[in-house]
């Protein structure tokens, strides 16, 4: 650690996240919203620096993705394993991606992206009420 780096402090009770200070986002989708917390990896905040956002939203199985341009992916987490509740970049196509459930090349209960994909950050709470509005015609993404 380089010279002037300060290491956080807690008090008795609170608990260390993994996530960068205020790095929640909102996603709303029709009318279901749920709250996801970002990882503190450079994808994820040029992702977020990228935020509001409001597309035409895509479906693939129980995935959500849409574009969102002008966000390097710098490939920290690609993988081909995810699961219900994770979001992810998808840096070669410039979009954004939310797992809710199963996609056309699952083989069990975890969603399978159609390339690696960059892990992130997840949805707090339960990610299978995104099912409900899988009709939507567009999707919403901003900082809470």
């Amino acid at each position: 650690m380089g010279a002037g780096f300060q290491s956080p402090r807690f008090t008795q009770g609170e608990h260390c996240s993994l996530a960068d200070p205020g790095n929640k986002i909102r996603i709303i989708v029709g009318g279901v919203q749920v709250e996801a917390e970002l990882k503190g990896t450079k994808t994820a905040r040029e992702v977020y620096a990228a935020l509001p956002v409001e597309a035409p939203v895509n479906t693939w199985g129980e995935e959500f993705y849409f574009k969102l341009d002008g966000v390097r992916d710098y490939r920290e987490t690609a993988t081909n394993q995810v699961k219900v509740g994770d979001v992810a970049f998808w840096g070669a196509g410039q979009v954004l991606a939310i797992f809710f459930g199963r996609t056309p090349m699952s083989m069990g209960p975890d969603p399978v992206p159609a390339d690696r994909v960059n892990v992130i950050g997840r949805i707090l709470g339960d990610p299978t009420v995104l099912r409900s509005v899988m009709a939507a015609p567009s999707i919403r993404v901003e900082r809470v």
